[in-house]
């Protein structure tokens, strides 16, 4: 089904000029970057460090340093130039493109980049929105009231994992979401967000948008589910803890939260991601090096251990139980075969055991009832949006979840 006019927010469109300036500004920094990085290594070859240590400074004296000055200031010249051009050609060059294909990429860049894309205002970094079928949700009652001629008091809220967006909740020709609405009679609004940036951050926004929601829905909300993918289920539960401490006024309605494949104690690719960063500081001649593995965004680092609130003074996570009073769900896929003697190791991407909130150290084990582990043989992270078998346990659960609301 289209989706209607008015459920399109002002904010959603966009000039193809804006595209263009926030690629400009990360090709400028890359090459700004790379050159950084460059010098350093010079400067410690020249200065014949040795191969265990600190470096001995990152810039370098000299014709040398002249030459990387020389760069580096061309380099934003031609910047300057570019943005110049841009905000003259800008009339000119009309809307960007909406194609789906065009958010996924844009999304794959804010979950790499995000953080360092809010931060300094370029126009790719994606802000929060509620989305329907591919179109933001103006969070004002009369307009929802004439978008949505029959809502639902019930409303299941879905958020997608890093690097992805909305759009990615469909697998071929299934939706989790749209399926679960046209047979359970409820509202399926999607979360779209910049995955780069911190996971408590996102949860502090998420807090404030889901009572944005909530305050503009046209009939009263009985009951919330969040259905969170990979981080999207990291972004659900910081969102709630937000609301406990605030005192939010969506969380006493609260009923189900359910999350697919989430790294509740960590993903092993990003602490291989910051073994090696480690390594590579431990010499002079590799620490330049390391700058680009440490270039990877905020939200990725999270996954190193899986943080909800902010990390400590030292970096380490913060424990954050499961809300109380709520239906907790966690779903694992493994790709081992189903009756398959092998040990249960992965989808993939999350082990078994964090994806179902096992640890060894009780404050950060989360307690999910046994009976609410729930494990989907031969499936792998991003078979979780699709599979016939998980669908199954989402409609279970939610048919149980709104019974009780009701």
């Amino acid at each position: 089904m289209a989706p209607d006019a008015d459920e399109i927010d002002d904010s959603e469109a966009r000039h193809l000029a804006d595209d263009l300036r926030g690629v400009s500004r990360l090709a400028i920094g890359a090459v700004t970057g790379v050159t950084d990085v460059v010098e350093a290594m010079h400067r410690t070859i020249a200065g014949v460090a040795p191969p265990i240590g600190k470096s001995r400074g990152t810039r370098t004296r000299g014709i040398a340093g002249f030459v990387y000055r020389g760069v580096r200031g061309v380099t934003k010249l031609v910047g300057a130039g570019l943005e110049a051009a841009l905000d003259l050609a800008a009339p000119l060059l009309g809307p960007a493109p909406t194609h789906p294909a065009r958010e996924s990429f844009q999304a794959a860049l804010n979950g790499v980049f995000g953080d360092h894309l809010a931060a300094t205002g370029n126009p790719l970094a994606i802000p929060m929105q509620w989305r329907r079928q591919g179109r933001v949700l103006t969070l004002c009652r009369d307009v929802l009231a004439q978008a949505l001629p029959a809502p639902s008091p019930h409303l299941l809220l879905l958020i997608h994992g890093l690097c992805m967006s909305d759009h990615q909740w469909r697998r071929g020709e299934h939706d989790h979401g749209e399926k679960l609405a046209a047979e359970l009679g409820l509202d399926a609004v999607y979360l779209r967000y910049n995955s780069g940036r911190k996971v408590a951050e996102n949860g502090r926004e998420l807090a404030g948008l889901i009572d944005a929601l909530m305050a503009a829905w046209p009939v009263p909300v009985e009951s919330l589910t969040l259905l969170g993918h990979s981080m999207g289920g990291l972004v659900a539960r910081s969102a709630i803890d937000v609301a406990e401490s605030d005192g939010a006024a969506w969380r006493p309605h609260l009923c189900t939260l359910i999350t697919l494949g989430t790294p509740h104690q960590g993903a092993p690719l990003e602490r291989a991601g910051h073994f090696a960063d480690r390594l590579l500081t431990l010499s002079p001649y590799s620490a330049p090096i390391a700058r680009l593995g440490g270039s990877r965004s905020a939200g990725i680092r999270d996954l190193r251990h899986g943080h909800v609130r902010p990390a400590g003074p030292r970096g380490e996570r913060q424990p954050v139980r499961l809300p109380q009073g709520v239906s907790c769900h966690a779903i694992a896929a493994t790709r081992t075969a189903a009756g398959s003697s092998a040990r249960l190791r992965s989808d993939g991407l999350v082990p078994v055991a964090s994806a179902l909130g096992h640890h060894k150290r009780i404050p950060h084990a989360l307690a999910f009832p046994p009976e609410n582990q729930h494990l989907v043989a031969a499936c792998d992270h991003f078979g979780l949006l699709g599979d016939p078998r998980v669908h199954d346990i989402l409609r279970r659960v939610l048919i149980e979840g709104t019974s009780a609301a009701g």
